[in-house]
């Protein structure tokens, strides 16, 4: 594997460690990109990456886009993201997750870990056994909501899309707006709830198509197998799965003036962000639209550092905020000619110091 810090993906990350623990079969990466605003914080992904390459190459860029997303949603909160290199089988065991909550330990609380991809709220609580630096939990209270942050995002993006249909389409509700919804997982399926109980028409794919079948059926939608979600003739094209789906193939694909979806690290590079910009695509960047997860487990993090029960009210009004924060986005890009994510990026970086 090439050095790390000779990679593409590499930004100035703070710190970067490789985690091997020979008796459980933990390989992990543990990366912080900033500590400008607080520690790292970001979510664990557990994931079977043919190329280790692969598994770098996603630690650094998750962490760099954790640093924009704590910023921009005003979290006092700097950037990290780990991963767990999977087996081909996922193989999970108590013992691994015993050793990477101490390996989160030994940093001593530069960074601070949630539920991802491939990760519950029962990886969370095994986690939390062994260090303190770990949010989103399971919770014995039934009135503060903590636990899963999947619907928070979820919802969030729902915000997100209805903002960008006003803004794309010039259409104050989403009602009849066809939306194509790539993922059916928490965040993908979540929002599918919310655009069909709001009037969306929806056409749904995913990898796992008995999935997307069985809640186009719930909600009264189409699906399309998972390789042909991109070619659909739509008003939104919403992607919620993995990233860098928005390359030069994929942007060429897109038959929808709008994109507003959940997944991380959407664009394939930043130019990519230019030339849909170039194609009148309207881009909602991923960081900002996507935020609802990591503004709620922040927020259970903070109330339970500082000894208090969480405020749900609060959660939910900075959740809110999310389709504010896209509309002067676009009103700058407006104005200034850049892209959307450039806009973005630039208002990201000031914010953790690297203007």
């Amino acid at each position: 594997m090439t050095a790390f810090w000779t990679s593409p993906d590499f930004d100035e990350h703070e710190r970067v460690e490789l985690v091997h623990d020979r008796a459980s079969g933990l390989t992990a990466i543990i990366a912080v990109h900033s500590s400008h605003l607080g520690p790292g914080a970001g979510g664990t992904r557990f994931w079977h990456y043919p190329d280790p390459a692969m598994a770098m190459r996603d630690a650094l860029r998750l962490s760099r886009g954790m640093s924009y997303k704590n910023a921009m949603a005003g979290l006092p909160m700097g950037g990290g993201k780990a991963v767990i290199l999977a087996d081909a089988d996922r193989t999970k065991s108590p013992e691994m997750m015993a050793a990477f909550g101490d390996a989160i330990e030994a940093f001593g609380g530069a960074y601070v870990t949630a539920e991802d991809v491939g990760m519950s709220e029962a990886d969370m609580a095994a986690i939390a056994a062994r260090t303190s630096y770990v949010t989103g939990l399971p919770s014995e209270n039934s009135e503060d909501k903590g636990g899963d942050p999947g619907p928070f995002t979820s919802r969030g993006v729902y915000l997100g899309v209805k903002e960008a249909v006003r803004a794309g389409l010039g259409k104050d509700s989403v009602a009849g707006v066809h939306v194509a919804v790539q993922g059916t997982g928490s965040v993908g399926g979540g929002l599918a709830r919310h655009l069909a109980a709001a009037g969306a028409r929806l056409t749904l794919a995913d990898i796992d198509s008995a999935r997307a079948a069985r809640l186009a059926d719930e909600l009264g939608a189409d699906s399309v197998p998972a390789d042909a979600i991109m070619d659909v003739e739509c008003d939104v094209f919403s992607p919620n799965a993995l990233g860098a789906i928005l390359d030069d193939e994929g942007i060429a694909r897109l038959r929808a003036p709008v994109v507003a979806g959940g997944a991380n690290n959407q664009l394939a590079r930043a130019e990519h962000g230019d030339m849909l910009m170039k194609r009148g695509v309207l881009y909602a960047p991923d960081y900002v639209i996507n935020a609802g997860g990591i503004i709620a487990v922040t927020y259970e993090y903070l109330a339970r550092s500082d000894g208090k029960v969480l405020d749900i009210a609060e959660t939910d009004a900075a959740v809110d905020a999310i389709p504010g924060r896209l509309a002067r986005i676009w009103e700058e890009a407006r104005s200034t000619g850049a892209a959307p994510s450039r806009v973005a990026d630039a208002m990201a970086q000031r914010l953790i110091g690297r203007a």
